[in-house]
């Protein structure tokens, strides 16, 4: 175990000393907008009462990665399949790249390998919350669209 601040914590992800999966990721770059844990607790305590949203990330494969969709994304899907059961599968022949030059409302991690993701959100948070830090780990930048 190690204590680490989330900026810490996520320069050791790039680093490939450890890993997270891609919601602890989403959230631990939403940690890096508070600078202390006094000011994360008077956020939360703000906020508290304004409500919360049911999320399902939904993976769309491309030819070279993934990209988790969250709500409000322009490619998540109307009725996602919280439970499994309708065994949708999203894929597509395209790259990561060119999927996200041809959009423009994003929520979204994507991902290239395991230690190469990505956070891209250019839409409003939901009750009163706020959006990740964008944190890429690798070169690419789609910041053109954002």
């Amino acid at each position: 175990l190690q204590w680490s601040s989330p900026p810490e914590a996520i320069e050791r992800f790039k680093s490939q000393e450890i890993w997270f999966p891609p919601p602890q990721f989403y959230e631990l770059c939403r940690l890096c907008n508070f600078s202390s844990l006094s000011e994360l607790h008077r956020f939360s305590s703000e906020r508290a009462l304004e409500g919360c949203e049911r999320w399902m990330p939904v993976v769309l494969t491309a030819s070279d990665g993934s990209i988790h969709l969250l709500p409000g994304d322009e490619l998540y899907p109307e009725d996602p399949d919280y439970t499994g059961e309708k065994k949708t599968i999203m894929s597509t022949d395209k790259k990561v790249e060119e999927l996200m030059k041809e959009g423009s409302i994003f929520h979204r991690i994507v991902m290239k390998t395991i230690h190469n993701c990505a956070v891209y959100v250019n839409i409003q948070a939901k009750y009163k919350h706020v959006n990740p830090v964008m944190i890429n780990c690798d070169s690419s930048d789609y910041n053109s669209k954002l």
